[in-house]
Protein backbone atom coordinates (compact mmCIF):
# COMPACT_ATOMS: atom_id res chain seq x y z
CA UNK A 1 0.00 0.00 0.00
CA UNK A 2 2.82 2.43 0.80
CA UNK A 3 4.39 2.00 -2.53
CA UNK A 4 1.15 2.50 -4.27
CA UNK A 5 0.67 5.70 -2.15
CA UNK A 6 4.08 7.14 -2.62
CA UNK A 7 4.02 6.42 -6.62
CA UNK A 8 0.71 7.78 -7.10
CA UNK A 9 1.06 10.67 -5.46
CA UNK A 10 4.60 11.46 -6.86
CA UNK A 11 3.33 10.71 -10.49
CA UNK A 12 0.24 13.09 -10.08
CA UNK A 13 2.55 15.78 -8.58
CA UNK A 14 5.43 15.47 -10.72
CA UNK A 15 3.49 16.36 -14.19
CA UNK A 16 0.96 19.21 -11.82
CA UNK A 17 4.20 21.03 -11.23
CA UNK A 18 5.24 21.86 -14.42
CA UNK A 19 1.59 24.26 -14.47
CA UNK A 20 0.38 24.71 -10.71
CA UNK A 21 1.77 26.68 -7.77
CA UNK A 22 2.50 23.58 -5.41
CA UNK A 23 6.25 22.03 -5.70
CA UNK A 24 6.62 18.55 -5.67
CA UNK A 25 7.89 18.83 -2.12
CA UNK A 26 4.80 20.30 -0.95
CA UNK A 27 2.73 17.40 -1.49
CA UNK A 28 5.00 15.04 -0.94
CA UNK A 29 6.45 15.28 1.83
CA UNK A 30 3.24 14.91 3.98
CA UNK A 31 2.90 11.30 2.38
CA UNK A 32 5.94 10.15 3.21
CA UNK A 33 5.61 11.99 6.76
CA UNK A 34 3.11 9.30 7.00
CA UNK A 35 5.38 6.21 7.03
CA UNK A 36 8.29 7.92 8.57
CA UNK A 37 9.33 10.22 11.02
CA UNK A 38 8.59 14.32 9.87
CA UNK A 39 12.72 14.99 9.77
CA UNK A 40 13.02 11.89 7.54
CA UNK A 41 10.20 12.45 5.39
CA UNK A 42 11.84 15.80 4.56
CA UNK A 43 15.07 14.42 3.70
CA UNK A 44 13.50 11.41 1.35
CA UNK A 45 11.02 13.70 -0.38
CA UNK A 46 14.72 16.00 -1.02
CA UNK A 47 15.70 12.93 -3.05
CA UNK A 48 12.34 12.64 -4.89
CA UNK A 49 12.86 16.35 -5.63
CA UNK A 50 16.48 16.22 -6.71
CA UNK A 51 16.44 13.54 -8.67
CA UNK A 52 13.47 14.62 -10.83
CA UNK A 53 14.97 18.55 -10.62
CA UNK A 54 17.75 17.10 -12.76
CA UNK A 55 15.87 15.11 -14.67
CA UNK A 56 13.76 18.01 -16.09
CA UNK A 57 17.02 19.94 -16.25
CA UNK A 58 17.68 17.27 -19.10
CA UNK A 59 14.56 18.54 -20.58
CA UNK A 60 14.13 22.27 -19.86
CA UNK A 61 17.53 23.55 -18.53
CA UNK A 62 18.84 24.62 -22.19
CA UNK A 63 17.11 28.10 -21.56
CA UNK A 64 18.24 28.55 -18.15
CA UNK A 65 20.23 32.03 -17.55
CA UNK A 66 22.98 31.67 -15.65
CA UNK A 67 23.32 34.89 -14.03
CA UNK A 68 20.05 35.10 -12.48
CA UNK A 69 21.08 31.02 -11.19
CA UNK A 70 23.94 32.60 -9.86
CA UNK A 71 22.28 35.56 -7.93
CA UNK A 72 19.43 33.51 -6.87
CA UNK A 73 20.82 30.30 -5.99
CA UNK A 74 24.09 31.07 -4.48
CA UNK A 75 22.22 32.92 -1.36
CA UNK A 76 19.71 30.44 -1.54
CA UNK A 77 21.81 27.59 -1.19
CA UNK A 78 23.71 29.27 1.81
CA UNK A 79 20.20 29.93 4.03
CA UNK A 80 19.17 26.34 2.49
CA UNK A 81 22.01 24.79 4.88
CA UNK A 82 20.79 27.45 8.00
CA UNK A 83 17.18 25.77 7.50
CA UNK A 84 18.19 22.26 7.48
CA UNK A 85 20.58 22.91 10.79
CA UNK A 86 17.13 24.76 12.57
CA UNK A 87 15.32 21.32 11.47
CA UNK A 88 17.83 19.16 13.18
CA UNK A 89 17.95 21.41 16.11
CA UNK A 90 13.73 21.21 15.92
CA UNK A 91 14.21 17.45 15.70
CA UNK A 92 16.09 16.81 18.82
CA UNK A 93 13.91 19.31 20.66
CA UNK A 94 12.10 17.83 23.61
CA UNK A 95 7.99 17.23 22.64
CA UNK A 96 5.84 20.41 23.60
CA UNK A 97 3.06 18.40 25.30
CA UNK A 98 1.27 14.90 25.18
CA UNK A 99 -2.32 13.43 25.74
CA UNK A 100 -4.15 10.50 25.27
CA UNK A 101 -7.36 9.69 23.16
CA UNK A 102 -9.30 6.08 24.62
CA UNK A 103 -6.10 4.29 24.36
CA UNK A 104 -3.42 6.19 21.75
CA UNK A 105 -0.84 8.33 23.42
CA UNK A 106 -0.93 11.53 21.26
CA UNK A 107 2.67 13.72 21.19
CA UNK A 108 3.05 17.31 20.21
CA UNK A 109 6.92 18.00 19.45
CA UNK A 110 8.13 21.22 18.19
CA UNK A 111 8.92 19.78 15.03
CA UNK A 112 5.13 18.22 13.64
CA UNK A 113 4.06 22.28 15.29
CA UNK A 114 6.33 24.06 13.35
CA UNK A 115 6.45 22.24 9.57
CA UNK A 116 2.48 21.82 9.91
CA UNK A 117 2.22 25.86 10.87
CA UNK A 118 4.46 26.44 7.52
CA UNK A 119 2.09 23.87 5.67
CA UNK A 120 -0.66 25.96 6.64
CA UNK A 121 0.96 29.05 6.02
CA UNK A 122 1.73 28.04 2.39
CA UNK A 123 -1.75 26.42 1.78
CA UNK A 124 -3.33 29.55 2.95
CA UNK A 125 -0.84 31.48 0.39
CA UNK A 126 -2.06 28.80 -2.57
CA UNK A 127 -6.04 29.18 -1.30
CA UNK A 128 -5.80 33.38 -1.53
CA UNK A 129 -6.94 34.21 -4.83
CA UNK A 130 -4.55 37.97 -4.59
CA UNK A 131 -1.57 36.07 -3.03
CA UNK A 132 -1.24 33.55 -6.33
CA UNK A 133 -0.27 36.22 -8.10
CA UNK A 134 2.21 37.67 -5.78
CA UNK A 135 5.46 38.84 -7.41
CA UNK A 136 8.89 40.90 -6.77
CA UNK A 137 11.21 43.50 -8.65
CA UNK A 138 14.16 42.12 -10.22
CA UNK A 139 16.25 43.43 -7.91
CA UNK A 140 14.90 41.53 -4.66
CA UNK A 141 15.91 38.06 -6.54
CA UNK A 142 19.00 37.30 -4.00
CA UNK A 143 16.44 38.31 -0.88
CA UNK A 144 14.15 35.71 -2.88
CA UNK A 145 17.06 32.82 -2.83
CA UNK A 146 17.25 34.16 0.81
CA UNK A 147 13.76 32.92 1.56
CA UNK A 148 12.80 30.47 -0.76
CA UNK A 149 16.19 28.89 0.22
CA UNK A 150 15.53 28.90 4.12
CA UNK A 151 12.40 27.58 4.26
CA UNK A 152 13.76 25.02 1.32
CA UNK A 153 15.74 23.63 4.09
CA UNK A 154 13.61 23.52 6.78
CA UNK A 155 10.51 21.81 5.01
CA UNK A 156 10.82 21.99 1.29
CA UNK A 157 8.86 24.60 0.80
CA UNK A 158 10.44 26.27 -1.46
CA UNK A 159 8.31 26.10 -4.84
CA UNK A 160 5.73 28.57 -4.50
CA UNK A 161 8.55 31.46 -3.34
CA UNK A 162 10.79 30.69 -6.03
CA UNK A 163 8.18 31.44 -8.36
CA UNK A 164 7.28 34.62 -7.14
CA UNK A 165 11.13 36.38 -6.82
CA UNK A 166 11.74 35.08 -10.40
CA UNK A 167 8.57 35.56 -12.29
CA UNK A 168 9.25 39.41 -13.13
CA UNK A 169 12.93 38.29 -14.31
CA UNK A 170 12.01 39.44 -17.42
CA UNK A 171 12.92 36.15 -18.57
CA UNK A 172 10.82 33.65 -21.89
CA UNK A 173 9.21 31.17 -20.14
CA UNK A 174 11.60 28.42 -20.95
CA UNK A 175 14.43 30.40 -19.69
CA UNK A 176 12.08 30.94 -16.05
CA UNK A 177 11.43 27.20 -16.53
CA UNK A 178 15.06 26.33 -16.63
CA UNK A 179 16.56 28.98 -14.15
CA UNK A 180 14.27 27.63 -11.67
CA UNK A 181 15.27 24.35 -12.12
CA UNK A 182 18.73 25.21 -11.85
CA UNK A 183 17.64 26.87 -8.56
CA UNK A 184 16.18 23.97 -6.97
CA UNK A 185 19.22 21.67 -8.04
CA UNK A 186 21.57 24.07 -5.96
CA UNK A 187 19.28 24.00 -2.78
CA UNK A 188 18.50 20.56 -2.89
CA UNK A 189 22.16 19.77 -3.23
CA UNK A 190 23.13 21.84 -0.50
CA UNK A 191 20.27 21.25 2.05
CA UNK A 192 20.83 17.37 1.52
CA UNK A 193 24.55 17.47 2.64
CA UNK A 194 23.35 19.05 5.40
CA UNK A 195 20.62 16.46 5.87
CA UNK A 196 23.42 13.87 5.30
CA UNK A 197 25.53 15.07 7.99
CA UNK A 198 22.44 15.58 11.01
CA UNK A 199 19.74 13.85 11.43
CA UNK A 200 19.59 11.74 8.40
CA UNK A 201 22.77 10.01 9.50
CA UNK A 202 20.90 9.17 12.95
CA UNK A 203 17.82 7.96 11.34
CA UNK A 204 19.18 5.95 8.34
CA UNK A 205 18.21 2.94 10.39
CA UNK A 206 14.73 3.76 10.36
CA UNK A 207 15.45 4.54 6.69
CA UNK A 208 16.97 0.77 5.72
CA UNK A 209 14.50 -1.00 7.77
CA UNK A 210 11.22 0.41 6.80
CA UNK A 211 12.08 0.17 3.15
CA UNK A 212 12.52 3.84 3.09
CA UNK A 213 15.04 3.61 0.33
CA UNK A 214 12.70 1.02 -2.27
CA UNK A 215 10.03 3.72 -1.62
CA UNK A 216 12.32 6.41 -2.74
CA UNK A 217 13.80 4.61 -5.84
CA UNK A 218 10.10 4.12 -6.53
CA UNK A 219 8.89 7.42 -5.96
CA UNK A 220 11.71 8.91 -8.13
CA UNK A 221 10.27 6.94 -11.33
CA UNK A 222 7.08 7.90 -10.81
CA UNK A 223 8.46 11.35 -10.93
CA UNK A 224 10.37 10.71 -13.65
CA UNK A 225 7.07 9.60 -15.65
CA UNK A 226 4.34 12.01 -14.15
CA UNK A 227 7.17 14.55 -15.51
CA UNK A 228 7.72 13.23 -19.00
CA UNK A 229 4.19 12.54 -19.67
CA UNK A 230 3.59 15.96 -19.00
CA UNK A 231 6.18 17.63 -20.73
CA UNK A 232 4.75 15.50 -23.95
CA UNK A 233 0.47 15.57 -23.18
CA UNK A 234 -0.34 18.72 -20.77
CA UNK A 235 1.00 21.90 -22.43
CA UNK A 236 -2.31 24.21 -21.44
CA UNK A 237 -4.32 23.19 -17.91
CA UNK A 238 -6.80 24.57 -15.50
CA UNK A 239 -5.50 23.12 -12.15
CA UNK A 240 -7.78 26.21 -9.92
CA UNK A 241 -9.88 23.25 -8.61
CA UNK A 242 -7.20 20.91 -7.74
CA UNK A 243 -5.39 23.82 -6.45
CA UNK A 244 -8.14 24.42 -3.85
CA UNK A 245 -8.80 20.66 -3.12
CA UNK A 246 -5.01 20.16 -2.13
CA UNK A 247 -5.03 23.29 -0.29
CA UNK A 248 -7.75 22.58 1.75
CA UNK A 249 -6.32 19.13 2.39
CA UNK A 250 -2.59 20.42 3.23
CA UNK A 251 -4.85 22.49 5.65
CA UNK A 252 -5.96 19.63 7.31
CA UNK A 253 -2.88 17.98 7.03
CA UNK A 254 -1.46 20.76 9.34
CA UNK A 255 -3.52 20.35 11.75
CA UNK A 256 -3.05 17.07 12.56
CA UNK A 257 0.56 17.44 12.28
CA UNK A 258 0.18 20.46 15.01
CA UNK A 259 -2.23 18.38 17.22
CA UNK A 260 0.38 15.33 17.40
CA UNK A 261 -2.17 13.47 15.59
CA UNK A 262 0.37 12.64 12.58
Amino acid sequence: MSYLIICTVSLAVAGLTLFSGFGLGTLLMPVFALFFPVEVAVAATAMVHLANNLFKATLFGRQADYKIVVRFALPAALAAMLGALLLNRLSSMAPIASYSLGTNLFTITWLKTSIGMLIMAFSVAELWPGLKKLSFPPRFIPLGGIISGFFGGLSGHQGALRTAFLLRAGLSKEALIGTMIFSAIVVDISRMLIYGTTFFARDFQVMQTEGGFGLVAAGIAAAFLGTFTASHFLKKMTLHSVQTLVGVLLLLLALALGTGLL
